[in-house]
């Protein structure tokens, strides 16, 4: 049995797999769009590591450690080829209360904890909550992300040495100015310029490796004074070491960490569910988010015993990995590798690189991120799907991702709710036999339950009253309530209820709340679902 698997799985290397979309599958060419790719994401990686590691308060090579590990392991596991995990900003900002107060060790701690968290969440499937994130959120969340992206870059427009890393912009330092600046300026602009026309010269070298390697050609042959990568920051390290976090093992370190890895956790998988579906939406893939929580929580449960700050999908860099045209696995393991082989032999290279060409490259990640057509359609959509999209963007600049998709959500959630209490009303008739029918029109849920109780006329209506839920749901503990409100008032003046058309999920609820006991010989068809009468005030078996 154990030759046969193996058997297959050698058939299954040897042939190509037919059901890969034609940009899939591993050839020559597609193998040199991976591989530059990679090299694109990895240089793109190493400022953003280092800014983030400032941010968390700890040694850059924390992050940079972070972002191969986190990397390497959501490439090979992922939910979704063509994304990009790292260190991220997002993380950092909660990370530095808990490493001011207590040290590095309990962030190690943390990041481990937090880890085992994102893969319980993936086990229990809870990556499926994700698709009750309405597309204003998303289209807010992306704008949001695209203006968060272009502030951090403002950092790079300071003064070597003077700048304070903030999650969301510039912090204190001074700015460039005169030459100096109008230089910085000029080589983002050209940075910026080559990316746009190289794709219409030709597409043998990505837009943003070409324009990474002519601005920093430039600035290396004319020995141009500029900010460069290393002085953020030396990269060089060696292989990052296992090493248990030295912090107590009892109730006291839990109480510290797990407040943080709860945070960490959650921020983590928003950001990384809304990537996993924002890069699904470019590539035309679907589902993987259960995958997609398991791998972030083992990569950080790795990266925790490893000496890393933890991590999380990276927008910025996904969307450069899959514009250059990356859609396999590849692409991120060689960014990982690339990104682990700076640090180990081509550090002195890699800090001469011009931090102007790397801002050219996000300030294009920006314009791209950007959903330009939600300022188009604002005035088209519902007012309220307009102020989500607004609020979410506000949110994400001024707070941080997670926080800004909860409360959209929550709006969104709220909005939906007061829409469909509103719908509430129901139709009336009288029949050949003098009952009056009443048939509901709406959800029947706790936002429409007291509409639902005033549309009733108890003192005029006839001896028998029959309502009609045939084009509406009984969803919840509130609206069964609200019916044995209506069966108690009819009751009070001797008057007798009829329910009909209830669907089966309905049935089930109902008889699980155990208000009313259904026939067991009811219609199969649902014509005439129930049939009750009121004694007592209590609906009770016909």
């Amino acid at each position: 049995m154990k030759n046969t698997v193996l058997a297959n799985f050698a058939k299954r290397l040897a042939m190509p797999d037919l059901s890969l979309m034609p940009e899939e599958r591993l050839t020559p060419e597609r193998l040199r769009i991976e591989v530059l790719a990679g090299l694109t994401v990895a240089l793109a990686l190493v400022p953003e590591a280092v800014a983030f590691a400032f941010v968390a308060g700890v040694h850059p090579l924390v992050g940079l450690y972070a972002a191969f590990m986190v990397g390497l392991v959501t490439a090979l596991f992922g939910g979704r080829p063509g994304m990009i995990s790292g260190a991220t900003g997002a993380l950092a900002v909660v990370m530095v209360a808990l490493v001011a107060e207590h040290g590095v060790e309990y962030l190690f701690a943390t990041v481990v904890l937090m880890g085992i968290l994102q893969v319980l969440a993936g086990v229990m499937q809870w990556g499926k909550f994700i698709r009750l994130v309405p597309h204003p959120v998303m289209l807010g969340f992306v704008n949001g992300l695209a203006i968060v992206i272009f502030l951090a870059q403002l950092t790079q427009f300071k003064v070597p040495g003077s700048t304070e890393i903030s999650g969301h912009g510039a912090g204190g330092g001074e700015w460039l100015t005169g030459l100096p600046l109008y230089l910085m300026l000029g080589l983002v602009a050209l940075t910026m310029a080559i990316i746009w026309l190289m794709p219409k010269v030709s597409k043998v070298v990505p837009a943003p490796l070409a324009g990474i390697a002519v601005v920093a050609a430039i600035v290396i042959g004319f020995g141009l004074d500029v900010p460069r990568v290393g002085d953020m920051a030396s990269i060089e390290g060696g292989l990052p070491s296992f090493h248990v976090p030295m912090v107590p093992l009892n109730l006291e370190t839990l109480e510290i960490i797990f407040p943080y890895a709860v945070i960490l956790a959650a921020v983590g998988l928003i950001e990384s569910l809304l990537t996993l579906n924002l890069v699904g939406e470019m590539t035309g893939k679907r589902g993987g988010a259960s995958q997609e929580c398991i791998a972030q929580g083992a990569s950080n449960v790795l990266t925790g015993f490893f000496g890393g700050m933890g991590g999380c999908a990276m927008i910025g860099q996904s969307m450069i990995n899959v514009k250059s045209g990356a859609r396999t696995r590849i692409a991120g393991i060689v960014a990982a590798l690339f990104l682990l082989s700076f640090i180990l032999f081509a550090s002195p290279l890699i800090e001469m690189i011009p931090l102007a060409a790397l801002v050219g490259v996000m300030f294009m990640v920006v314009i791209g991120t950007f959903a330009w057509n939600s300022l188009k359609i604002l005035l088209k959509v519902p007012a309220m799907d307009a102020f989500v999209i607004i609020l979410v963007t506000v949110v994400t600049v001024l707070e941080d991702l997670a926080v800004a998709v909860v409360v959209g959500v929550i709006v969104s959630a709220l909005a939906y709710a007061w829409n469909n209490a509103r719908r509430i009303h129901s139709r009336t008739y009288v029949t050949p036999e003098g009952a009056k029918v009443y048939q509901v029109q709406g959800p029947l849920f706790f936002g429409s339950s007291d509409g639902f109780v005033e549309m009733f006329d108890v003192a005029e209506d006839p001896s028998l009253v029959v309502v009609d839920f045939a084009d509406s749901r009984v969803v919840d503990q509130s609206a069964l309530q609200a019916i044995e409100a209506v069966a108690g008032k009819y009751a009070a003046v001797g008057k007798t209820v009829q329910l009909r058309h209830l669907s089966r999920d309905c049935h089930r609820l109902l008889n699980k709340a155990g208000h009313l006991m259904i026939d067991s010989d009811d219609d199969p068809d649902y014509e005439l679902a129930v049939d009750y009468g009121v004694r007592t005030g209590i609906l009770g078996g016909h």
